[in-house]
């Protein structure tokens, strides 16, 4: 983020999100001071051990949250989740944001899906992130490596439905958002 937080912030407030998720924030400790934004909850993760990821929630003040702990004894994964309280009569909401690396191992692409999985069983769900799975095709369904076909499989088994229409990078769509579909 560094240079962009400015940035970000106008942005945030033209646009009167209630969520902004970030991925490959590069942030460590000596970020705190500059991260915060004025109006809004912070949640992050960053990256231990190495340079690079994190990841970043930024939830509006005027929503009741609290950070869930997913598969805190499995493999560690670059995932964040938050669970918002619904309005009067509506179901909570878990808001979750990810950064799966291009290199991620199968152990860890397993304990993602189990907690896609566990944040799924919400009525309403929305995951952001960068997944790194250039091989899929969304339209058909369909992926070339084991990797991103055994994800489309998550994703079709938590009932989810990804919104992102156009690609973003070199005509691959890497940076996703997952909705809850509803089971009719």
């Amino acid at each position: 983020m560094g240079n962009k937080q400015e940035e970000l912030e106008k942005c945030v407030r033209l646009q009167g999100y209630d969520l902004t998720g970030i991925t490959e924030t590069w942030w460590d400790s000596s970020c705190d001071w500059s991260v915060g934004m004025e109006g809004y909850r912070l949640f992050r993760k960053d990256r231990q051990g190495r340079r690079g990821g994190g990841i970043a929630l930024y939830v509006n003040n005027q929503l009741e949250c609290l950070e869930l702990h997913l598969g805190v004894d499995e493999e560690p994964t670059e995932s964040l989740w938050v669970r918002i309280k619904g309005r009067a009569g509506a179901g909570d909401i878990i808001a979750g944001v990810c950064y799966r690396p291009p290199d991620q191992g199968d152990r860890a692409d397993e304990a993602l899906c189990r907690q896609i999985g566990a944040a799924s069983r919400s009525q309403a769900l929305v995951l952001m992130g960068d997944f790194n799975h250039p091989d899929i095709c969304w339209r058909d369904k369909a992926a070339e490596r084991k990797q991103s076909r055994e994800f489309l499989e998550c994703v079709d088994d938590n009932l989810l439905l990804q919104v992102i229409e156009e690609p973003m990078r070199r005509g691959a769509m890497l940076d996703l958002i997952l909705t809850k579909r509803r089971a009719w």
